[in-house]
């Protein structure tokens, strides 16, 4: 039996309209700009549509100091641009960044199709000489013919990828009365490839109609095409290390705008429940987290974004010499190789045989069943009291936010900001006092400033050891009053 995708309707792909760019001047926004934020600093971060709320007003996404959102009107929109009489000024890192990021970044086009006979085939493509191999996998996920439609993210090599597959039933007993393909691209960041979604399940519809039909794909590739670095060389970026300079944080993760109104990040905690409390800590411990489903994938996708942002710190410094925690997005037994080479990651995937291979990862998460085969970890998966406490403040700041946005309609405030700016706050407060424990006379935690960090000095004790030893504070001492529980 062939299942829907629980996907909801998509935004535009084309370019943001003018109605977008005066909302990044709005209050949450200019919060943002202040310091406090979403993810924002990373490889990359593009402007997004807003999603419409229960009350129909257009509740923006999480938003960040990032590229393609910072211009001159969001940053300064009631001053007037005025010369300067003391010479060339240094051009802001913000409107540097703006300029880079206005740049298309599609590297390839592709079309994947399933046949019968040989499987998944790589139909189509652009540039003819890109190294797509194993794309196939990748882009019509493995139980991919239970669904009528998905979207995948994936990585290949150095370059994210986003495909839009679709299943048509057809009288044919070639195709044993089914087509299946799938349409699309590859950039070196995730964060704009959701511009392109809309597009790309109108490509892929096309395909199944029309085969063989490629100039739309054609003139796309040709309009969108990135203009990489001469030498060739592929970085997990979209944005030139010098752009950033001092600025980049280690341990922020772009934000990933997406295609679901109701905000993947608000669904993701929904999903978990208090759960999401082990998973906080899981990344920000930098461990392997493998996240398997079935498909329909693309919601599992936007799971592994989430596990991203529940690790983001914006306090400079913190986390350089540390694995950088890095999203997989959709796997399959072709990336084993990649993975066994990996010491961070998160990832998801429609194949059950990956729970067999242990060495790959160090929590396997299935359905909301979170679970570890590494004796250390085991007691990582017991809430604490002070997890509790977190996620119960966490509940009712969201209950006071939908009661502001029914009672008082704001439009502004989102789930997706109040969630992803819970963390980052719990996660600076850690490192802060940690920071300052270190630099006192006395460098010793105590009961009160482990509970100064909202952690629970007795049920977070291994929390805390794992993340001394990770994050290099080995100077630290720890008082004898933090003993097992």
């Amino acid at each position: 039996m062939v299942e829907r995708s629980d996907r909801a309707p998509l935004l535009d792909w084309e370019e943001v309209p003018s109605t977008e760019k005066e909302r990044l001047g709005s209050p949450s926004n200019n919060r943002a700009l202040s310091g406090s934020s979403s993810p924002g600093f990373g490889w990359s971060s593009g402007p997004g549509g807003p999603t419409p709320s229960a009350d129909g007003c257009s509740a923006p996404p999480a938003t960040s100091i990032t590229p393609g959102t910072c211009t001159d009107e969001a940053l300064h929109p009631d001053e007037e641009e005025h010369p300067s009489d003391s010479g060339p000024r240094e051009v802001p890192l913000e409107d540097r960044m703006v300029k880079w990021e206005e740049k298309d970044q599609i590297v390839s086009v592709f079309v994947v199709t399933f046949n019968t006979r040989s499987g998944n085939m790589l139909e189509w493509c652009l540039p003819k000489d890109m190294d797509l191999e194993g794309v196939e996998f990748k882009a019509i996920a493995s139980g991919s013919h239970r669904v009528t439609t998905d979207f995948i993210y994936f990585r290949k090599g150095c370059y994210f990828g986003l495909a839009c597959f679709a299943n048509m039933a057809v009288e044919s007993t070639v195709e044993r009365g089914a087509r299946m393909k799938s349409v699309g691209i590859l950039s070196p960041s995730y964060t704009l490839l959701y511009r392109y979604m809309s597009f790309l399940e109108h490509q892929v519809r096309l395909q199944l109609q029309s085969p063989g039909h490629y100039s739309p794909l054609e003139a796309f590739y040709e309009d969108k095409r990135a203009l990489l670095p001469p030498s060739g060389d592929c970085v997990v970026t979209a944005c030139p290390a010098n752009a950033w300079g001092a600025a980049i944080n280690h341990s922020m993760h772009p934000e990933m705008k997406i295609t679901h109104p109701a905000g993947c990040m608000s669904q993701f905690i929904r999903f978990f429940g208090e759960q999401i409390m082990v998973l906080w800590k899981l990344a920000l411990l930098r461990r392997r987290i493998l996240i398997f489903s079935p498909p329909p994938v693309g919601v599992v996708c936007y799971r592994v974004y989430c596990c991203c942002c529940l690790a983001n710190v914006s306090i400079p410094g913190v986390g350089v010499a540390v694995p950088e925690f890095r999203p997989f997005f959709y796997v399959n037994v072709a990336d084993i190789s990649a993975l066994e080479n990996e010491l961070s990651y998160v990832a998801c995937t429609t194949e059950k045989i990956f729970e067999e291979k242990k060495d790959l990862y160090d929590v396997y998460v299935d359905n909301q069943n979170v679970k570890t085969y590494r004796d250390g970890l085991k007691p990582l998966l017991r809430l604490s009291t002070a997890d509790r406490e977190k996620y119960r403040k966490l509940t009712e700041q969201r209950q006071m936010l939908l009661y502001s946005q029914e009672e008082n309609g704001d439009c502004v405030s989102s789930e997706e900001d109040l969630f992803i700016l819970f963390f980052l706050e719990q996660n600076n407060r850690i490192f802060q006092t940690l920071s300052e424990v270190a630099g006192s006379p006395d460098p010793t935690l105590t009961q009160e400033s482990v509970r100064a960090m909202g952690l629970d000095p007795h049920g977070d004790r291994l929390f805390l050891l794992h993340l001394l030893e990770i994050y290099g504070y080995d100077t630290l001492l720890v008082s004898e009053q933090l003993c097992c529980s």
